[in-house]
C-alpha cells in the first residue's frame, strides 16, 4: 500500500508553477520557503497513502506512556502542498473504506501503479464508494470552475462567455471530458499528476532557496551603500563576526554514515553505541512498521546533526537554511541508499548501504554556508532582473500618478458644471415662486378646486356680448324678438274672429 504514495504529491494551491494559464505571477522571493518545506515533509505518497489507509497513524516516540497515547488524538494528515490537496485526501479516505481496493493496494508495486493497473481495480469497488467518488469529483469540478471564473473576471471584461470545458483541460489531475463520474481514468490521472509534481519539487525548492539567498545578499549590499564609511565598516565587521560564530559548531557527520547513525542510536534511542546493529536500527525507526523508511522517517534521523549548526535563538542562524540543509541530507541518503529510486528505503537496501566503504570512512559534511549556492555572475543577473522590475514598477507608478492628476482635473471641471446647474435650477425655482400668487386657483378646505361663476351685472365694462348668430345650422338667420311679436299678434286676432261661439 505504501507504493501508491510515491506519486500523489506536488505543490500547494498558491504555487504558480502548478497553474498553467491560471497561475499567479507573484515573484519567487515572495513565496515562503518555510511553508514550502513544511509541505514537502508530507509530500511522499507512500507515507500519505499508508497513513490514510492505516487510519492516519502518526509516528510516536519509543516507550511513550499509555496514558498519553489514550489522551492524544491522531493528528490530521499534513498538507501535501498540492492545489488539489483536499480532493486527494477525500478520494483516499473513500477508497480506503473498500476492502477489495485495500487488498489490491497492499499487493501492488510501482509498475502496477504507473501502468494504470491499480486504477482499473476501481471498477470492482462497491456501489456506495463509487457514488461518493462521483460526488467528490463533481465538487472538485465546481471548485475549479469558480477558480477559473475568478481568474477570468480579474483579467477580462464582464459578461464574457467562458468555455469551461476548454479551460478545465489545463488541470491534469482529473478527466475534464467526464465531469460527473469518477472513473479509473481519474485515479490514473491523479497519480500521474502528483508523481510529476514530486519529481520536480526538489529542483524547484533548490532554485527558490538560491533566489532567497541572492535576495538576502542583495539587500545587505544595498543597505551598506546607504551608510557612511564608518557605519559601513562597523556593519561589515559585525557581519563577518556572525559568519565566524556560525561556523563554530561541532563536526557534522555525513548523513547515513556509521558515525551519524550511531549518534542517533546513542542519544535518541538511548542504546549502547558499542552494540550498534543496523537491522535493529532500521526496525526502531520504521515508526509505522510498513517495512520501509520513507522520506519523513529519514529526515527525522538528521535532527541531531542539524541542532549542531542551527539554533533559532541565535542571530547568525537562518532557519530557512536549516530546512535547505535537511533537504540536502535526505537527498544524499536517497542517492546512495535508494537503489531502485522509488523514494523508499527497504531493509535490504539499508543493509547493503552499511557494507559500502563510504559508510565506515565518511568525512565531515559540508553545510550550506560552506558550499557555493550561487555565483557572482548569477547574483549580477538577479540584480539586473530586480532593477528591470523596479523600473517597470516605476513606469507604472508614473502612469498611475498622471491618471490621478487627470482624474483630479476632471473632478474640478465636473464640480464647476454641477455648481452652474445648481444655480440655474435655483433661478428657475425663484421665477416659478414669483408667478404662483397671480395664477393660484381657488381651493377648498380639502384642497379641491372651486369654480366661481361671474353674474351678468358683474361682467367687466369692457366686455361686450357676442352679436346674435346670423345662421343656424347653415339655414337662414332667425329674426329678433320685436319682429316675432309683430307677427304673432295678427295671428291671434284672426283666430278670435274665426271662433265667435267660444268667445
Amino acid at each position: 500500500m505504501q507504493i501508491l504514495g510515491r506519486g500523489l504529491l506536488g505543490k500547494e494551491e498558491s504555487d504558480w508553477r502548478r497553474w498553467p494559464n491560471v497561475r499567479s505571477q507573484a515573484p519567487l522571493d515572495s513565496v515562503s520557503i518555510g511553508s514550502w518545506r513544511q509541505a514537502h515533509k508530507a509530500m511522499h505518497l507512500t507515507w500519505l497513502l499508508s497513513a490514510a489507509l492505516l487510519g492516519l497513524a502518526s509516528c510516536v516516540p519509543i516507550e511513550r506512556p499509555k496514558e498519553k497515547q489514550e489522551e492524544e488524538t491522531p493528528p490530521e494528515a499534513p498538507d501535501t502542498g498540492l492545489y488539489y490537496h483536499r480532493y486527494l485526501q477525500e478520494v483516499i479516505s473513500v477508497l480506503e473504506t473498500d476492502g477489495h481496493f485495500r487488498e489490491k493496494l497492499q499487493a501492488a508495486n510501482a509498475e502496477d501503479i504507473k501502468s494504470g493497473k491499480l486504477s482499473k481495480e476501481l471498477d470492482f469497488v462497491s456501489h456506495h464508494v463509487r457514488t461518493k467518488l462521483d460526488e467528490l469529483k463533481r465538487q472538485e469540478v465546481s471548485r475549479l470552475r469558480m477558480l477559473l471564473k475568478a481568474k477570468m473576471d480579474a483579467t477580462m471584461e464582464q459578461d464574457v462567455q467562458v468555455d469551461h470545458l476548454s479551460l478545465l483541460k489545463q488541470f491534469e489531475h482529473l478527466d475534464p471530458q467526464n465531469q460527473h463520474t469518477f472513473e479509473a481514468r481519474d485515479l490514473e490521472l491523479l497519480i500521474q499528476a502528483a508523481t510529476k509534481d514530486l519529481e520536480n519539487y526538489d529542483a524547484a525548492h533548490h532554485e527558490e532557496f538560491k533566489r532567497y539567498e541572492m535576495m538576502k545578499e542583495h539587500e545587505r549590499r544595498e543597505y551598506l551603500k546607504s551608510l557612511d564609511e564608518e557605519k559601513r565598516r562597523e556593519e561589515e565587521a559585525h557581519f563577518e563576526a556572525l559568519k565566524k560564530k556560525h561556523k563554530e559548531h561541532p563536526k557534522v557527520n555525513v548523513p547515513g554514515s556509521r558515525d551519524q547513525l550511531k549518534e542517533v542510536w546513542q542519544e535518541t534511542d538511548g542504546l549502547d553505541p558499542n552494540e550498534f546493529n543496523p537491522k535493529t536500527f532500521f526496525k526502531l525507526h520504521d515508526t509505522n512498521s510498513d517495512g520501509v523508511l520513507d522520506e519523513q522517517e529519514l529526515e527525522a534521523l538528521f535532527t541531531k546533526e542539524l541542532e549542531k549548526v542551527y539554533d533559532p535563538r541565535n542571530e547568525e542562524d537562518d532557519m530557512l537554511e536549516m530546512e535547505e540543509e535537511r533537504l540536502r541530507m535526505r537527498e544524499h541518503v536517497m542517492h546512495n541508499v535508494d537503489l531502485n529510486k522509488d523514494r523508499l528505503v527497504t531493509l535490504e537496501e539499508f543493509l547493503k548501504s552499511t557494507q559500502k566503504k563510504e559508510f565506515n570512512e565518511a568525512d565531515g559534511w559540508e553545510t550550506v554556508e560552506e558550499t557555493q549556492v550561487y555565483s557572482e555572475a548569477e547574483l549580477q543577473r538577479f540584480e539586473a532582473e530586480l532593477a528591470a522590475q523596479q523600473a517597470e514598477l516605476g513606469r507604472q507608478a508614473e502612469q498611475l500618478r498622471q491618471q490621478h492628476q487627470e482624474l483630479q482635473q476632471r473632478q474640478v471641471e465636473l464640480d464647476a458644471q454641477k455648481k452652474e446647474f445648481q444655480q440655474v435650477v435655483l433661478q428657475m425655482e425663484q421665477r416659478k415662486a414669483q408667478k404662483q400668487p397671480e395664477q393660484a386657483p381657488h381651493v377648498g378646505p380639502d384642497g379641491e378646486l372651486k369654480f366661481q361663476a361671474q353674474p351678468p351685472h358683474a361682467a367687466p365694462a369692457d366686455q361686450t356680448l357676442p352679436p346674435p348668430p346670423e345662421s343656424h345650422a347653415g339655414g337662414p338667420a332667425l329674426p329678433d324678438a320685436p319682429a316675432l311679436q309683430n307677427q304673432v299678434e295678427p295671428l291671434q286676432n284672426q283666430q278670435h274672429h274665426a271662433n265667435p261661439v267660444e268667445h
